[in-house]
Formats: structure tokens, C-alpha cells, sequence
């Protein structure tokens, strides 16, 4: 798939969930998509591996010298830090809500929800996220489902650095116009969870198990 001439805005604070970030930009890349990284405030910014420091990043451009509509798709890693610093960034918060009533997507993993429910922009929606800020997402009246990608109209959402196969694969589809986005609440995609997965998933829950903790 050729996604020459497309604009994908990555934007972070600071001290991000490493693979969050590379594996987006990389897929992206691969396609043929122009990236740009955009900050907060820092021209050179820090990944993290879990709790651990990882490496030095390079920024393109500082998010108030850049202008939201230049950019076809924007993806928002997460990590603790970072999402709890970008979700009190009014510009940040004013992105996301541009991306969201323009229908271009919008593609945020793990702990970035946190930037929607401060920017009061989803209610109704749903999505997913990492399972500990799920009680922030239902308080902020969306519905939030344990899924590897949810897809609401232009805004596409996963919980955790497994799902980011499927997460780059959403926004390649999604850009490429192939993703269906009306009433598209989960995923339609061949690669999505199967309903018997679900199934396993909820009965090995019952008893205690989790993916995530386990």
C-alpha cells in the first residue's frame, strides 16, 4: 500500500512508551507517509521501555509553530508521564478535538485517552485504552470496551504495545480510505479479535487472568 502524499502528525510531551512511538513512525514510513514529530516544548525528547529510560528523539517541530490542519492523520503514543503532561496542553487538547470534527484520523494508544477526557471530547464515543484509566473514560461518558483496536467514526484506539500490529494497521487502512467509519464502532477488519478469542478472553478473566498484570 502507497500512502505517498500523506501528512501524519506524531505528537508527544515527553518520556513516551517507547514502542508506541517507533513502531507507528515506522509503519508509517513504510508506506510512503511523510512523519512529522511534534512536541509540547522540547526539540529533543526521551522514550521509555516500561519503567525504564530509553532512548534520545529528535522533534521536527514545536507544537505551537505547527498548525493542525497541514496534517492528513495524527497518532498520539502514550506512556504515564507523557499522556499526564499532554492532557493539561490546551494547544494538545485543541488538536485532538480539531481531528475529531474534521474526520481525519485519529489514532491514540494507551494512555493517551487521558488528552480526550480533558479536552471534554468524548462523550458517547468508544474506544480503549489502557485497563486502569478505563473508570476516567466511563466517568467522561464514553463507553470503553476491552478490545486491541476500536474504531468510533475517525477515532481509532488501543490499549497496550501488543496491539500495535493491528493499531498501524487501522491508520494505514484508515488513510488509504479502506476502513469503514460509519458506525464502524469495532474494528471490521479480517485481523480483529475473534468473537471465540472474546469468549476465551472473558472466561479466563473470570477466573483471575489478565493479559496485562499476569
Amino acid at each position: 500500500m502507497d500512502l505517498s502524499g500523506k501528512h501524519v502528525a506524531v505528537l508527544v510531551d515527553n518520556y513516551f512508551e517507547q514502542s508506541e512511538f517507533k513502531e507507528p513512525v515506522g509503519a508509517m514510513k513504510d508506506v510512503g507517509a511523510e512523519v512529522t514529530v511534534i512536541s509540547t516544548k522540547e526539540k529533543e525528547v526521551w522514550g521509555m521501555i516500561h519503567a525504564e529510560l530509553g532512548d534520545k528523539f529528535s522533534v521536527d517541530l514545536i507544537i505551537d509553530q505547527a498548525e493542525s490542519g497541514d496534517y492528513d492523520a495524527l497518532i498520539i503514543p502514550g506512556g504515564v508521564i507523557n499522556a499526564d503532561k499532554l492532557r493539561m496542553n490546551e494547544i494538545a487538547q485543541a488538536w485532538a478535538t480539531d481531528f475529531l470534527s474534521t474526520d481525519r484520523p485519529l489514532a491514540i494508544i494507551c494512555h493517551a485517552p487521558w488528552l480526550l477526557v480533558s479536552a471534554n471530547s468524548i462523550k458517547g464515543r468508544r474506544l480503549t485504552s489502557y485497563y486502569t484509566i478505563q473508570d476516567d473514560i466511563r466517568n467522561a461518558g464514553a463507553e470503553w470496551v476491552d478490545l486491541d483496536v476500536v474504531i468510533d467514526e475517525n477515532l481509532i484506539t488501543s490499549r497496550n504495545p501488543n496491539d500495535l500490529p493491528n493499531f498501524n494497521k487501522a491508520i494505514i487502512k484508515m488513510l488509504s480510505g479502506k476502513s469503514t467509519t460509519a458506525s464502524a464502532n469495532v474494528i471490521d477488519m479480517p485481523y480483529v479479535v475473534s468473537e471465540d478469542k472474546l469468549e476465551e478472553d472473558i472466561r479466563l478473566r473470570s477466573l483471575g487472568y489478565s493479559e496485562e498484570q499476569d
